[in-house]
């Protein structure tokens, strides 16, 4: 009971590597996993930094340095590496600012949405008949309603926050992980070490936690990734439309709004936070896409 529940090997037999492990291990091998996750760890590290090293206050403006263009433009001016706004506020700072704002807002909405279908979609496909039914109904109805839909309306009638962001995001895009957990967790119930496992005592929860969830993380792990990308364009799109965090914090999708009355004398203020936005994309579609190739080639899929 206690070799199958724990994965202990027995005696002189060299562990085998989990399937996380070894797709994890796949993708940072890859050139597009390695690119993609340099290019993120870059972002992450100079957002987070840049604002407390430099001592810049993303808020604070001068109205004499208003619409500077960006150093490669006026002479190599570091002060404001790439230009100020309309309000003589520096554009890096803001730009790092709304970086952070996107990525957390991204990714504590998908663990979020991580938390909710991984616990209903392995209880659906483990436990069957009236719970299998009862929550894929619940899912079918949240699947037709769009998430940005839902997300403009219910933001739309209270005052957006953070929190409130990732609540509504998260509640409304549980189900595609239902779904993709259920049919892991379909698959994997009737395998023999589950079966051994239930004839020795074990109960259905310790089954679930120890067998059942570390074998269905893999075919989850890329697609929380790339949802990651979807829930910050979520929150750029929210922000646009003056429904995501309020002024006079930064993030893309004000900034981005702010800027496109300047886009004919002062091109960058919207500019660089959506070139910003297309990088940081497009590294979270690298290591998805990396993860993607190395679950297939684990599971021997094509």
């Amino acid at each position: 009971m206690t070799d199958i529940l724990s994965h202990s090997p027995s005696a002189g037999v060299q562990p085998v590597a989990s399937p996380a492990r070894q797709i994890l291990q796949l993708a940072l091998g890859s050139w597009g996993g390695r690119i993609g996750t340099l290019v993120f760890a870059i972002m992450v590290a100079g957002c987070l930094l840049y604002p407390w090293l430099s001592g810049i206050d993303p808020n604070a403006m001068n109205i004499k340095s208003r619409f500077l263009p960006p150093l490669f433009f006026d002479g190599f001016q570091w002060a404001h590496p790439l230009g100020t706004d309309q309000l003589g506020r520096d554009m890096l700072v803001r730009a790092c600012i709304g970086l952070r704002y996107s990525l957390l807002i991204g990714i504590c909405t998908v663990l979020l949405m991580l938390a909710i279908g991984c616990t209903l979609g392995t209880l659906s496909g483990f436990k069957g008949r009236l719970t299998d039914t009862l929550i894929m109904r619940i899912t079918d109805v949240q699947l037709s309603i769009p998430m940005i839909i839902l997300a403009i309306a219910v933001l739309g009638a209270a005052r957006p926050s953070v929190g409130a962001i990732i609540l509504v995001l998260g509640l409304s895009g549980w189900p595609l992980y239902a779904r993709v957990v259920r049919s892991a967790a379909l698959a994997e119930r009737n395998r023999d070490y589950v079966r051994s496992a239930r004839i020795m005592g074990a109960s259905d929860l310790r089954i679930i936690a120890l067998l059942v969830v570390p074998n269905i993380i893999p075919p989850v792990l890329f697609v929380a990734v790339l949802d990651i990308a979807r829930m910050v364009i979520c929150e750029s799109i929210l922000g646009f439309l003056g429904l995501g965090v309020q002024p006079p914090t930064p993030t893309f999708g004000n900034v981005i709004a702010d800027g496109r009355k300047y886009l004919i004398n002062a091109w960058w203020i919207a500019t660089i936070p959506g070139l910003l936005l297309v990088v940081l994309l497009t590294s979270i579609n690298l290591m998805g896409s990396a993860l993607e190739r190395a679950r297939n080639r684990v599971y021997g899929g094509k």
